[in-house]
């Protein structure tokens, strides 16, 4: 998950997220929630459903009848962090015998049939898409059967569930805008996993949001695998704009149109969104960011490769060029946002001087914060069936130490330009490192902590920046 302006290495990834308690039900639920943000809406939605059947959530998996793990198969170290979370769940299994334990979501996808035969880790495994049949899958289970559901829906997007907000601050929320994906980059298991695209109603989105500022809330994250393509005409799977009739064009709704009507909600709640496509986005989408100061001047742009040979085998759909033609249009249309990345080290036969593209890149944009990770081959990918993978791992190592080291210089010096300037924060909860100082985010996303007075999370503040770290600025309330 994002949290704050950081440099994130693969490391990081893999932290478990727990729920806290609803007062509703006898029985209860623990769930764990590893990898991207769509994983942790997922599991509120997962706790709206079993909700009505019955069940607390629990922070205490001592106590839970159901224990959850919602997994992500992007890299193979997430998949190792969950088999190694399983297998602590069956050593608390033999005090609690009667608990039953589930997968869900892209692992539960991708290895149904290991986790279910093979290794018997599980009584249950549920795809992505089949979290509304949990009820039976539950009653199956308590028989004393495996259960499984995997099956992969083209119009599933679950907008008529309102989700359980569960293990946040209150302050911010997620909206899931839709599901799937289409690009199928060739290192990329969430086509396989999560289905083809589709996009869901405008309507269910924008009630979802003002139903989130009236209970208080002032964030929201509208969620998609690649949110730039969002379309909505009324059907469906995803077609292209072009494809549509003239009906379904003049009901139809895209990206730039859909945030407009969630920042009309109130100028009071901030929109941000994730995750964006160097291919798709439009100067429209920019336009609208920065008509409405209610969204947040941010934007996550994966470039994985600065390499237009490897960005091609990537199946990518753009050039270097045209990445930094987007970068350009950013910053002539948003001189203040500010804009992170993916980036991918040692992709199959990648030579040094290709690395060196990407490095390029990296000077050209100065990002604020990255994701980078070594490349890690996933089965049944295009790019395990096609290509080789062949940079030896000192290799990726070398060239990852090269990536972050670049780009911890880059936050510090974005962080250093941000002292003397004031910004309008929201309040996200108390810092981690005194009690005496709140933390909250920027419209750039960056993490700013400063003394706490009279102020409180959901509140509005504008503080001042006195000083910094490469991930963190330093302020006080003006």
């Amino acid at each position: 998950m994002e949290y704050g302006n950081k440099v994130i290495d693969e490391s990081k990834q893999g932290q478990a997220v727990t729920l806290k308690k609803n007062p509703k039900g006898s029985k209860k639920v623990y769930i764990e929630s590893y990898g991207c943000q769509m994983n942790f809406s997922d599991s509120e939605i997962v706790a709206s459903i079993l909700q009505k059947e019955g069940y607390n959530t629990t922070t205490d998996i001592n106590e839970a009848d159901l224990i959850f793990v919602n997994t992500c198969s992007i890299r193979e170290k997430a998949e190792q962090t969950v088999r190694k979370r399983l297998n602590n769940f069956h050593q608390i299994k033999k005090n609690n015998p009667n608990a039953k334990i589930g997968v869900l979501g892209c692992m539960a996808e991708r290895m149904k049939q290991q986790l279910l035969e093979e290794e018997k880790l599980v009584d249950m495994v549920v795809g992505p898409d089949a979290y509304r049949d949990l009820p039976n899958l539950v009653k199956e289970v308590e028989t004393g059967q495996k259960a499984v559901n995997v099956i992969l829906s083209k119009e599933e997007t679950y907008a008529d569930i309102s989700p359980v907000r569960l293990g946040g601050n209150g302050v911010t929320a997620f909206i899931s805008i839709m599901r799937g994906c289409d690009n199928m980059c060739t290192f990329c298991v969430v086509p396989f996993t999560r289905g083809r695209e589709r996009s869901r109603n405008p309507e269910t989105i924008v009630q979802e949001a003002q139903e989130l500022f009236d209970k208080g809330y002032r964030e929201v994250t509208l969620l998609g695998q690649n949110v730039d393509s969002y379309l909505w005409y009324g059907g469906g799977l995803k077609k292209n704009y072009e494809n549509l009739t003239e009906e379904e064009k003049a009901q139809s709704v895209n990206f730039a149109q859909l945030l407009e009507k969630v920042a009309q909600v109130s100028p009071d709640l901030r929109v941000r969104f994730s995750t964006s496509h160097p291919k798709d986005m439009t100067d429209e989408v920019l336009e609208t960011m920065a008509k409405y100061e209610n969204i947040c001047k941010y934007i996550h742009l994966p470039l994985q490769s600065g390499n237009n040979r490897i960005l091609e085998m990537m199946n990518r759909g753009y050039t270097k060029e045209w990445y930094k033609n987007r970068i350009d249009a950013i910053r002539r249309i948003m001189p203040d946002c500010a804009i992170s990345t993916d980036i991918i080290a040692g992709f199959c036969s990648e030579t040094y001087e290709e690395h060196l593209d990407t490095i390029d890149v990296m000077n050209y944009v100065k990002y604020e914060y990255a994701y980078m990770f070594k490349y890690s081959e996933r089965p049944n990918t295009l790019a395990q069936r096609k290509f080789k993978d062949d940079v030896p791992e000192d290799e990726k190592t070398k060239r990852l130490t090269e990536i972050i080291n670049l780009q911890q210089q880059h936050s510090l010096e974005r962080n250093k330009a941000a002292v003397g300037k004031t910004f309008k924060v929201l309040v996200e909860g108390v810092s981690k490192r005194s009690a005496e100082h709140l933390f909250g985010r920027n419209s750039q996303n960056a993490v700013i902590v400063f003394p706490k007075k009279d102020f409180k999370p959901g509140d509005y503040v504008n503080v001042k920046v006195n000083d910094c770290t490469s991930a963190t600025l330093l302020g006080e309330a003006v």
